[in-house]
């Protein structure tokens, strides 16, 4: 297949970058300690500073793949599957979570939302970052709002995007890894103070798994 060929193909949503994929058990947010096959899309251009995947940045470096054999895949595994990044939105999603509704799977996403929502989706985890803010009715759509929190400034963020989100969002903090010990403290005793907040850990992370 001609390279032309590929990149229409991409850009249609048919194939995408695939970094990799795997099945473990969800660590962070509303559906942590769940088991779920995970998909992991290349291209991103947040550039969170923090990012622990930063190898997922140039789509150009992951495989384009069609997305039936990434459906095919997935459905071996789980009925709950989760799209992340990388950030996903860069590409068309509705190809895929058409196809995995097909087989009967729960899609999930993890998303900055930084690009117009596209896809079916029945579980939306909005992760703003400050550097590039989300976009259009993703707001609206999210069902938890996930702040990664590095620095106590990080919780005047938070307000600011809780603020734009729906009255059914299920609002968390989660302390950046690097530098957990030092906001941890601070996470919990905000936590407490605004109890419309729930804290978030990455327990595969304490549990040494993807």
């Amino acid at each position: 297949m001609k390279n032309e060929e590929v990149l229409e193909k991409v850009n249609k949503g048919v194939y995408l970058p695939l970094m990799e994929e795997f099945y473990t058990i969800q660590g962070e947010g509303f559906h942590k300690g769940t088991a779920a096959y995970f998909i992991r899309v290349g291209g991103c251009d947040v550039g969170c500073h923090w990012c622990d995947v930063k190898e997922s940045w140039n789509a150009e470096t992951h495989p384009p793949t069609a997305i039936e054999q990434i459906v095919d895949n997935a459905a071996k595994y789980s009925d709950t599957i989760v799209i992340t990044g990388g950030e996903p939105l860069m590409w068309d999603m509705n190809p895929i979570t058409k196809a995995l509704k097909e087989k009967g799977l729960k899609t999930h996403i993890e998303t900055s939302g930084a690009y117009t929502l596209s896809g079916d989706w029945d579980w939306i985890c909005l992760s703003p970052k400050k550097n590039k803010l989300p976009e259009g009715r993703i707001y609206e759509e999210a069902h938890e709002l996930k702040v990664i929190v590095y620095n106590k400034h990080d919780l005047i963020f938070a307000e600011e995007q809780a603020a734009k989100t729906n009255t059914n969002c299920i609002l968390y903090l989660q302390p950046e890894w690097s530098v957990r010990d030092k906001v941890v403290p601070m996470i919990v005793d905000y936590v407490m103070n605004n109890p419309k907040w729930k804290v978030s850990l990455q327990t595969h992370k304490y549990l040494n798994i993807p």
